[in-house]
């Protein structure tokens, strides 16, 4: 036996490679069935109660009210009191299920594969609680000469500094590395990377992690992205004092400019921000734009590469998916590893500066979500994702819907008719939005107040989550966009 061996405590062997490693295209699109048959489903069941309650439906008054100087019509139109309670049972219903999700994902965290994983590995034990870990900063970079000297002025600001800088250089053309050897730190150039960002930092890991231990953290992040003064304090922080603990990421605001489509942005992301401090750190994925790992759960991950994980074996990055940072979080996830995002850990981003960019961008995120799902299938780590990616769908049909409906009953009417049951509905909807932008500042609130602007750029959104169901069901082959800092200013 050798040290580390499982079978030196009695472990049982490693299961077999799972023949989801194989990535069928099978799998991708059962992705695309799952999501289209359970909205068919809740649409056919809607229709159905609607029908059976159609009967029991009385008709609706309109009275002329005045108001001030103003006369107004009002209808006391409202869905029959069975609706009402169908309605809040299906509430009742979601959030129940929401629990369970959460409750599974949280369980996923009791996953056997780290421990066999350990044992192989066999490292001395974990530093203990409260000792310094090293911490080591990748920057992967691809002509990035006009945004890096800003991200790494944010790292000389930390309130503690990294130990370690390195500018992984990716087939730049122009001053990037240079710039980086002129504030001191060290560039690794790649070799013949046609795997994009994955590729690059897989080509610098495999030269780092083999000589990194359990006293090593790795902070990879955008090039691009600017860190708040925090990050590497209160990260590093977390990772030493609990043991338990394997990643934490960043909570991402966007960069100011770009009219109003960066604002309907900053308003995203601040309200993404808003549910992970509502969930006390709790992740949902981790950030490409500024993530810390252990260097052991790296390892981990790369050794776990087609047994327990999708993608070659070996990589710490699966180079075939197209949003990398999602498809580490479900590996992470499958393996057990909690990781949070403390409030402290921010980072400011690149915005999309056009429509066009944001589409190309957002189909590559709604796509790599949907292929991911489609490589790892059902498990306790993923059952949480899939039902987000039905969560989305359902809310699509819903979105429009509503749209819909509005639309023909005003224009059926002659007049104007306001209706208060369904003014109550809404006026709790417009509150939510309200309230979730309010950190963003008194312009994200006008933005939010407004409300229409903002259920056009939903619908923009949702838009790209049908496109993408499409390509995946017709097989189109996926694009990557690059933004460079001409395009952004």
């Amino acid at each position: 036996m050798t040290p580390g061996d499982p079978s030196d405590i009695g472990a049982p062997p490693l299961p077999p490679p799972s023949p989801l490693t194989l990535r069928p295209e099978f799998y991708v699109r059962l992705v695309v069935v799952f999501v289209l048959v359970a909205i068919a489903a809740v649409a056919v069941i809607a229709l159905t109660v609607a029908r059976l309650l159609e009967p029991l439906e009385t008709p609706a008054s309109i009275e002329k009210t005045q108001i001030g100087p103003w006369s107004v019509l009002i209808s006391d139109a409202q869905p029959p009191s069975q609706v009402i309670t169908g309605a809040l049972v299906a509430l009742g219903t979601i959030i129940v299920i929401t629990i369970l999700l959460e409750a599974l994902s949280t369980l996923s965290a009791l996953s056997p594969y780290r421990r066999y994983l350990e044992l192989l590995r066999g490292d001395e034990r974990p530093p203990k609680p409260g000792r310094r870990l090293r911490v080591t900063v990748l920057i992967p970079a691809h002509n990035e000469e006009d945004r890096i000297s800003a991200t790494l002025d944010a790292l000389k600001g930390q309130s503690r500094g990294p130990d370690r800088v390195i500018i992984v250089a990716d087939n730049c053309t122009d001053r990037t590395a240079e710039i980086a050897r002129e504030y001191g730190h060290e560039v690794f150039e790649t070799k013949n990377n046609t795997e994009k960002k994955g590729g690059a930092l897989n080509q610098a890991l495999d030269r780092l992690l083999p000589v990194m231990g359990g006293e090593d953290l790795v902070l990879v992040m955008d090039a691009d992205t600017t860190l708040g003064e925090q990050f590497i304090e209160i990260g590093a922080q977390r990772l030493e004092n609990d043991t338990e603990l394997g990643a934490i990421g960043g909570l991402f605001s966007g960069e100011p400019g770009h009219g109003i489509l960066g604002k309907f942005q900053r308003n995203e992301y601040t309200r993404y921000g808003t549910q992970i401090r509502q969930r006390r750190g709790r992740v949902f994925v981790l950030t490409g734009t500024a993530s810390m790992f252990r260097a052991t759960l790296l390892l981990d991950v790369a050794a776990a590469r087609g047994v327990f994980l999708p993608g070659p074996p070996g990589q710490v990055y699966d180079t075939a998916a197209l949003t990398e940072d999602n498809e580490l979080t479900l590996a992470l996830k499958v393996l057990g590893a909690p990781m949070l995002s403390p409030r402290e850990c921010t980072v400011t981003t690149e915005l999309m500066p056009t429509w066009g960019d944001l589409w190309r961008q957002r189909q590559r995120w709604q796509r790599g979500a949907l292929e991911n799902l489609g490589a790892y299938g059902f498990r306790a780590a993923t059952l949480r994702y899939w039902g987000q990616q039905f969560g989305i769908g359902y809310g699509t049909v819903a979105l429009v819907s509503a749209l819909t409906l509005m639309g023909i009953t005003a224009l059926a009417l002659n007049q104007w008719v306001w209706f208060p049951f369904w003014l109550t509905i809404g006026s709790v909807f417009w509150l939510e939005r309200v309230v979730t932008a309010w950190k963003g500042g008194w312009r994200a609130r006008l933005l939010a107040a407004a409300l229409f602007p903002e259920l056009a750029y939903d619908l923009f959104l949702q838009a790209v989550f049908v496109n993408s169901l499409w390509r995946i069901g017709a097989n189109r082959e996926a694009t990557w966009n690059h933004v460079g800092q001409e395009a952004a200013t």
